[in-house]
């Protein structure tokens, strides 16, 4: 098999893999278990780190899109830590065994899930199936604003609010919003009628002509029910499309009803549902 080679980037070295993710995007819905958008959302803290896996030979025609500098080590994958789980996006061609091979080394006991790179031995997690849902571009009405630095405390917290346990925090925030994926994130924001945030929508620019994504999506829970994450959703979405996103698309599990909902509400449709492939238990 070709040989691989796995370089870990820190937050301030990820414009390269972001490049490559934002190649490997394909306009309709995210490829892999990886978009430039999650990413972007990892980058909130100070010790990001993405996995960029080469062609150690150096072989063939460099890719100027991927890296201006002609580097012969075509980038073949890239790969996060979520948690327990190995999230990865290899490229269309790319030798999902040598990588298997090489991400062994990540899939220390405990790292138990592998999204978007199935590993020999390992079979779909039964337990949780996951809803990849896309939107197509059309005119909108939201009463949501885009998000600028006097709304980000408000934006953390609807952050909070919505998330149990949450620990985002302003500096998370402006972490992410200097990190090399900063420019490519559109946020909105929805307050009531008296001006109290209700809810807030992060989406990802993956280039024109490219899917865009949605990542995170909350509602405060005093205003649930009330239109608001629709709201938050549809702005996002439409302002995703002016920048030239060809679709946007949103992950959930499916056994989140209520998201689910929002997301139909929206306009958005279930283009394929997919499983983190799981390490057997032992007997």
């Amino acid at each position: 098999m070709p040989p691989v080679v796995r370089r870990t980037l820190s937050r301030f070295d990820t414009p390269r893999a972001l490049r490559a993710l934002s190649v490997w995007t394909p306009a309709d819905a995210p490829a892999g278990g990886l978009h430039p958008g999650d990413v972007g959302w990892l980058l909130r803290h100070a010790d990001a780190t993405v996995h960029l896996w080469v062609d150690a030979r150096g072989t063939g025609r460099p890719d100027p899109r991927l890296d201006p500098r002609h580097d012969a080590a075509a980038p073949v994958a890239v790969g996060i830590l979520d948690g327990r789980v190995l999230r990865v996006t290899a490229a269309p061609d790319a030798d999902l065994g040598a990588l298997a091979a090489d991400a062994e080394e990540l899939l220390v006991p405990g790292n138990d899930w592998s999204d978007g790179l199935p590993v020999p031995g390992w079979h779909p997690d039964p337990k949780e199936t996951w809803l990849v849902l896309s939107w197509t571009p059309e005119p909108v009405t939201s009463r949501a604003e885009r998000v600028g630095e006097p709304d980000a405390a408000d934006r953390v917290l609807i952050h909070r609010s919505a998330f149990e346990g949450s620990t985002f925090a302003l500096k998370h925030w402006e972490r992410m919003k200097a990190s090399p994926a900063g420019h490519s994130a559109v946020e909105t924001l929805v307050r009531t009628p008296t001006g109290a945030p209700a809810a807030a929508a992060t989406g990802w620019f993956a280039g024109a002509g490219r899917c865009g994504l949605l990542e995170p999506v909350g509602t405060h829970p005093d205003q649930r029910g009330r239109g608001y994450g629709r709201d938050a959703v549809l702005g996002t979405c439409a302002a995703l499309a002016d920048r030239g996103a060809s679709a946007v698309a949103v992950m959930t599990p499916a056994c989140n009803e209520a998201a689910v909902a929002l997301y139909a509400s929206a306009g958005f449709t279930v283009v394929r549902e997919t499983q983190a492939w799981t390490r057997p238990r032992r007997s």
